[in-house]
């Protein structure tokens, strides 16, 4: 198995901590250049200097808040136009808060469903064209054991990390014709 990830570019969400920055910090270790994607600038910054680079990778961060989406699209398309590539997209974001799914608000579910669908989907439309153009891409997303069973006390986890399993195949179908997994 080839594990060598030297000339490609991976971004990666929820970098600063958790499953993003142990991703993050294994493929940069792997060759890839990270491009760290979080909320919080401090700890991308922290997280940055964490990162290794053997074969002199230029490793970057995009400081957006997926409670903001239309701030997260103004962010992605300023470094696209920077000229960075794109390989390799880890879409993962922390979970909502726990609770049966009957007291739930509202506002959680549309909260929830921006920060890991429509935010991963602005990443995709942003991202894909620059994999279709080399070629090779791989969406990874990080999403929960609870598409197959859902969680006791995690209604609004459950339901809309289903939603993104579903949105994650579906996409997968449309771009794998341009080597795009």
């Amino acid at each position: 198995m080839n594990l060598n990830l030297e000339n490609k570019t991976a971004f990666v969400c929820g970098s600063t901590q958790g499953i993003g920055k142990a991703s993050a910090l294994e493929m940069a270790s792997l060759g890839a250049t990270i491009v760290l994607i979080a909320r919080n600038e401090d700890k991308l910054k922290a997280t940055l200097a964490e990162l290794p680079s053997p074969v002199g990778q230029k490793h970057s961060y995009i400081a957006a808040d997926f409670t903001k989406p239309i701030e997260l699209k103004a962010a992605i398309e300023k470094h696209i136009a920077s000229g960075v590539n794109c390989h390799i997209l880890v879409n993962n974001t922390g979970g909502p808060k726990g609770g049966p799914i009957r007291e739930a608000g509202i506002d959680e579910f549309y909260d929830t469903f921006t920060q890991h669908l429509i935010c991963n989907h602005i990443l995709v439309q942003a991202l894909y064209p620059i994999m279709k153009e080399n070629g090779y891409g791989r969406i990874i997303n990080i999403i929960s054991t609870s598409v197959k069973q859902p969680l006791p006390n995690l209604g609004v986890s459950n339901t809309i990390r289903g939603a993104v399993a579903s949105w994650s195949k579906t996409l997968a179908t449309e771009l794998a014709p341009f080597n795009i997994t």
